[in-house]
C-alpha cells in the first residue's frame, strides 16, 4: 500500500461516518466469522443425521474441549506471530517480519507434532476426564484419531491467515475460510450419505478441506511478489523471536485452555446429573449461539482499527459514538437469537439431533441457558473495548469473568440443589453478572478518558 493509499485511509478513520465506516470494516469481518461458524455447524448437522445411534451427537461434544484445547496451542503461536508482524512491518524491518514468520511456521509444526501425539497416546483417558461415557467413547475416540492429523493443518491454516490479514491481504485472508467451509459442506455430506464412512468421514472432510486451505495459505508465503514471503536464513531460530511471539500469543492461548478447561467441567456436570442425552443438548446449544456471537465477533474485528485510531487521535467524540452504535447492533443481534431459541427451540434442535428424549432435553436447554444471551452482545463489545485502547489486562479480564471467575462457581453451587436446571442456570447467571461488571467497568473508564484531555470535535 503506498503512502497515498495510507493517507486516505487514515483521514477516512478520522472523519468519515461513523455508521458508514462501521459497516465498510466490520462486513468483510463478519463475512468470515460466520463463514468460520457454519464450518463446525454443517459437520454436526450432517453427523446428527447421517448416523441412526444417539450417542454420536454427545460422543463429538466430549471431543470439544480437546479441539478446543488444540486450537489454544495454534493460537499461542499464530495470534502472537500475526501482532509481531504487524508491529515490525509498522517499523518498515521487512527482514524481521520474515524472520518472525519462519520462525513460527517452524514452531507451530512443531508443537502440532507434540500435541498431536500426545493426544493419539493418552486419548482415552482424556476423553474419558472431558465428559465421554462408555457410551459415547467409541464414536468421539474414532473422530479424534481420524481429525488429529486435520488440526496441525487448522493450526497452520488459521494462526497464518491472520499472519496473510496483518501484512496487508485482508481479502484474500476472508477467501480462505470460504474456501474451506464451502469444500466441507461439500465433502462432509458425500462421505456421510453417499460413502456411508461413518464418523471417520465428517473428520476426513476436515482433513481434506484443511489440506486445501492450509496449501493456499501457505502458497501465499511462497511467492516472492507478495508483501511477506519465506525466504533463506529466515528459519533459523532466533529465541529473541519464540520469546516476543510466545509472550504475545499468551493470553488468547489462556482464554482458549480456560474454555477447554470450562468445556470440561460442564460436560462432567452434564453427564452426572443428565447423561448423554444432556451432553448432546450442549452441542444444540453452542453451535446455535456460536452464530450470533460469531457475527458480534465480526463487528468486533470492524470496530477496532476505528476506536484505536479515534483514540489515538484524541476524537473522543467519535471513539464513543463507534462504541455506541456497535454496542446498540451486537445487542440487537443476541437479542433475536434469544427470541429466536424460544420461539423455535424445537425446529433448531431437530437441526442437530433425530432422537426424541434428545430434542426434548435440548429444547429445554435451549429455554433456560439462552435467557440472558441478549445481554452477550454488550459483554463482547465492551471487552473488545479495551483490546481496541490497547487494554489487554482488562480486556483478559472481562474474557474470563463469564466462563471462569463466575461460571465455575456457579456450576459447583446450583446442579447439586436444581440438579440438570441448575448446570444450565449456570449460564445466564454468569452472563448476568459478567454483564453487570462489564457496565461497571465500562462507564468508569469511559469517565476517565473525558476526563483525561478536552475532547475534540468534529
Amino acid at each position: 500500500m503506498d503512502t497515498t493509499e495510507d493517507d486516505i485511509r487514515l483521514k477516512e478513520l478520522a472523519t468519515a461516518p461513523i455508521g458508514r465506516l462501521l459497516v465498510k470494516y466490520s462486513l468483510p469481518a463478519v463475512t468470515g466469522t460466520v463463514v468460520s461458524a457454519l464450518y463446525n455447524i454443517i459437520d454436526s448437522i450432517v453427523i446428527g443425521h447421517a448416523i441412526p445411534d444417539p450417542n454420536v451427537v454427545a460422543g463429538i461434544a466430549v471431543t470439544f474441549p480437546v479441539m478446543t484445547l488444540a486450537t489454544a496451542l495454534g493460537m499461542l503461536i499464530g495470534a502472537g506471530a500475526a501482532t509481531r508482524v504487524s508491529i515490525v512491518l509498522g517499523q518498515k524491518d521487512h527482514r524481521r517480519a520474515e524472520i518472525i514468520l519462519g520462525n513460527s511456521v517452524q514452531l507451530s509444526i512443531i508443537i502440532g507434532i507434540i500435541y498431536a501425539s500426545c493426544f493419539a497416546i493418552f486419548i482415552e483417558p482424556i476423553l474419558m476426564m472431558f465428559g465421554a461415557s462408555t457410551a459415547t467413547l467409541p464414536y468421539a475416540r474414532e473422530f479424534i484419531l481420524w481429525v488429529l492429523p486435520g488440526m496441525v493443518l487448522i493450526n497452520l491454516t488459521f494462526s497464518y491467515n491472520n499472519v496473510m490479514r496483518a501484512s496487508g491481504y485482508p481479502t484474500k485472508a476472508t477467501y480462505t475460510k470460504m474456501i474451506g467451509a464451502i469444500l466441507n459442506a461439500i465433502l462432509a455430506p458425500l462421505f456421510l450419505f453417499g460413502f456411508n464412512w461413518g464418523i471417520r468421514g465428517a473428520a476426513l472432510a476436515t482433513d481434506i478441506s484443511m489440506m486445501i486451505t492450509c496449501i493456499w495459505v501457505m502458497s501465499h508465503f511462497f511467492n516472492r511478489r507478495n508483501t511477506l514471503h519465506f525466504t533463506r536464513g529466515t528459519f533459523r531460530f532466533d529465541w529473541s523471536v519464540i520469546r516476543s511471539v510466545l509472550y504475545i500469543g499468551m493470553a488468547p492461548f489462556l482464554i482458549n485452555v480456560c474454555g477447554s478447561l470450562i468445556n470440561a467441567i460442564v460436560n462432567n456436570s452434564l453427564l452426572r446429573y443428565g447423561g448423554d442425552n444432556a451432553i448432546a443438548a450442549v452441542v444444540v446449544f453452542n453451535r446455535f449461539v456460536t452464530i450470533f456471537v460469531f457475527i458480534v465477533i465480526g463487528i468486533c474485528q470492524g470496530m477496532q482499527p476505528i476506536l484505536g485510531y479515534n483514540y489515538g487521535a484524541g476524537k473522543h467524540d467519535r471513539l464513543f459514538r463507534t462504541l455506541r452504535l456497535a454496542a446498540v447492533t451486537a445487542v440487537i443481534i443476541t437479542t433475536i437469537g434469544c427470541i429466536a431459541a424460544h420461539i423455535w427451540p424445537s425446529q433448531i434442535s431437530g437441526m442437530f439431533m433425530t432422537d426424541d428424549e434428545q430434542i426434548s432435553e435440548a429444547v429445554n436447554c435451549l429455554r433456560i441457558a439462552t435467557i440472558s444471551f441478549w445481554m452477550v452482545g454488550f459483554q463482547i463489545i465492551a471487552t473488545n473495548f479495551f483490546q481496541s485502547l490497547g487494554m489487554a489486562g482488562k480486556a483478559v479480564f472481562l474474557s474470563l469473568t463469564r466462563q471462569i471467575i463466575f461460571m465455575v462457581p456457579l456450576l459447583f453451587i446450583l446442579p447439586p440443589i436444581f440438579g440438570l436446571n441448575g448446570v444450565w442456570s449456570a449460564f445466564p447467571i454468569s452472563d448476568v453478572i459478567a454483564t453487570i461488571v462489564a457496565s461497571v467497568m465500562l462507564i468508569w473508564q469511559i469517565r476517565r478518558i473525558r476526563r483525561s484531555a478536552p475532547r475534540v470535535s468534529l
